[in-house]
Parts: structure tokens; sequence; C-alpha cells
């Protein structure tokens, strides 16, 4: 019996060893397999890493003042397109006018990790603070098509603006050498409207001084506006009982608003009139013979321009320039585009071929 009971005691320690080591073998099978759901789990890390990544792409910010006329659609768009041809991220904040609220979107595009700033600004007297917040914050500013004013703008890219005005005043001194002219100017606190009228004024002083050319009204347009441009227009034409030779408007929204006054008075294609941007409306009215000229500022170039310019200077890239703008403060890198002359004749060979209009538009076919 003893002998029985000790071989039984020793087949169940037996068995509890072959069951211990059961379960030891599962465990270390379980530590061996941890290893691979651990990895599973880091794949997430990897995909943060690679979310990472590409957050360093370049940011670029663009501030516009408005949207109001139909360029600036036309920039926003462009510009949007080549900056993310090129690889790169691009918000775009609109103003609508106002000073404060632009300063305000600003700032916001900075707190967004921006890299770079262009700016269209709206009052260019004022937004230096828009540069000085961008620099405080190691960001560099490029002017868009308008200069910033008494601020160390990093660089400017536009159309030559003085050339818009003079390619006006040469079109309409051509037809109307001897007269009595109206000035219809853009909004005062952008200083295109500015270089426009003193490029319009270069060409009509030499006939002015000979006494062949009297600026009868000369007005700045308050926000561009056509409704004021017409105001403006029709005070004109009141005081100088519709005795008026010629027309210079300082874009294609003034000359329509000159144009329908004009219209009211019965007079609208007998006297020439001049605009600038190359607007639908201004070359339909061109075909109609309502509007004389406008100039054409191929936008595309600008934006691809502007767009190569600016991902090159958030690459740390140094930007040498031809030309410099002193604009109150500094002489300012700048970085000008020649504008171009469109007429009844040439309506076909530059916006049309351009594809800035489809000829089915400008003919309304």
């Amino acid at each position: 019996m003893i002998k029985g009971a000790k071989a039984l005691r020793n087949h169940i320690v037996h068995l509890i060893i072959r069951s211990l080591a059961a379960v030891l073998l599962i465990f270390l099978f379980a530590c061996e397999k941890e290893p691979v759901a651990l990895k599973e789990k880091e794949s997430p890390l990897i995909e943060q890493n690679e979310d990472s990544t590409a957050k360093e792409r370049i940011k670029i910010g663009f501030s516009m003042d408005t949207l109001e006329e139909e360029r600036w659609l036309k920039d926003r768009e462009l510009f949007k397109e080549e900056l993310e041809a090129l690889g790169v991220e691009v918000e775009i904040m609109i103003a609508n006018e106002n000073a404060a609220v632009q300063l305000s979107q600003i700032e916001t595009m900075i707190s967004n990790g921006t890299d770079l700033l262009v700016v269209v600004p709206y009052y260019t007297e004022t937004a230096a603070a828009i540069v000085e917040k961008a620099h405080s914050a190691g960001i560099k500013v490029i002017s868009y098509d308008r200069i910033i004013k008494n601020a160390n703008v990093d660089l400017y890219v536009s159309f030559d603006n003085e050339m818009v005005g003079e390619l006006q005043a040469e079109a309409i001194t051509n037809l109307v050498p001897k007269g009595k002219y109206v000035y219809i100017g853009g909004s005062v606190t952008d200083n295109n409207a500015i270089l426009l009228k003193k490029g319009v004024f270069n060409v009509l002083k030499p006939s002015i001084d000979r006494g062949d050319i009297q600026v009868v009204y000369d007005q700045w347009t308050e926000n561009w506006t056509p409704e004021n441009a017409y105001q403006n227009m029709l005070a004109a034409l009141e005081a100088n009982d519709n005795q008026i030779d010629a027309v210079i408007a300082a874009n294609d929204g003034t000359a329509g608003g000159a144009i329908r006054a004009l219209e009211e008075r019965g007079l609208a294609g007998t006297i020439p009139v001049a605009g600038q941007d190359a607007d639908l409306a201004a070359i339909q009215r061109i075909v109609e013979g309502t509007q004389t000229m406008t100039v054409y500022k191929p936008i595309q170039k600008l934006a691809k321009k502007a767009a190569e310019l600016a991902v090159a200077l958030a690459n740390g890239e140094t930007i040498e320039t031809d030309s410099k703008i002193n604009n109150g403060k500094i002489e300012v890198p700048s970085v000008l585009l020649s504008p171009i002359e469109v007429n009844r004749d040439n309506i076909d060979d530059t916006v049309i071929q351009d594809g800035f209009h489809a000829k089915e538009e400008v003919y309304q076919e």
C-alpha cells in the first residue's frame, strides 16, 4: 500500500510538473508575440511623422484688399493655382476694404503658421503695421500689385503703374491733342492710383503748359467704385455745360461709371474714354465704341512671377531685381512687368489670344 501510495503521489507530481510546463510554454509564446503587437501599435506614429513632414511644406498667406473688381477674382485664382502647382500650401483672406480687418487677418495667418505673406494692401499708407507684425514673427512680406508705404517691405511685384497712365494719356492725346479733359482718378488710399495719375500727367503736362489741353475736372474716386465715378462724371459735365472733349479714368470700373453719365447726356461714343485692367465689360464697350481703350496687365504673368518669387524668398533665397521703388522709407527691391494698350484694332491679338477673355464673350456671339 505504501508503494502504491508513493507511486500515486509521484504520478500526481509528474502531472503537476507537466501542467506547469505547459503553462510556462504558453506564457513564453505570448511574450514572443508581444513585440509584433507593439509594432502594429507603432504604425500610427509613422503616419504622424508623415503628417508632420507634410506640414513642413511652405505655407504662403495671401491677404487681399477686395474682390469687387473683376481683375482681383482672376488674381486670387491664378495666384492660388501657381502656388499649388509649386507644391505650396496657400491661405487666402479678403479684407473687404477694411484696414483693421486686414491687420486682424494678417495676425490670424501668422498664428496659423504662415511662412511668408503676400499682401495687396487696402490702405497703402497705414499698411506698415502689417509688415511690422510679420517681421516681428520672422516672416517676410511681398507687396503684390500695390506697394506698402513707409515700411521695410522685402519685395514688390507689380506692373509699371506709371507706364499704365502714360499709355492711357498717349492714346487719348493722339486722338484729342487739344481740348477739355476730365480725369477720374482711383482711390487716394491706393498708391497705384497715385502712380497712375503721375504717369498720365507726365504725358499731359507739355500740352497743358502750351495751353492746348485744359484739365477742367480732376477728382479721386473713393474705393474705386463705378457709382462714385458716375457721380464725379456728372459733376464734371454739369460744371462744364457738357462741353468735354476727353476722359481718362483710372480703371475700367471708373470708366464704366463715367460712360454711364455720358450715356445719360447722349455723349457716349462721341467722347474718347480711357480705362485700365481689360475687364470684359470694358472690352465689350471698346467693341461697341463707347470706350476707346484700356490697359491690359497680363495677370497670369504677374501671378506666376509672384508665386515663384514668394517660394524662393520663403526658402531663404536672395532675390536680385533690376528696379527699386521708394516707398517713403526704403528703396524696395521691385519686379515690374510691362502693361499693354488694348484698343479696337488689337483685341484679338492680346486679351483673346492670351485666353484672358473668350472671343464669343467679347463679341457676344
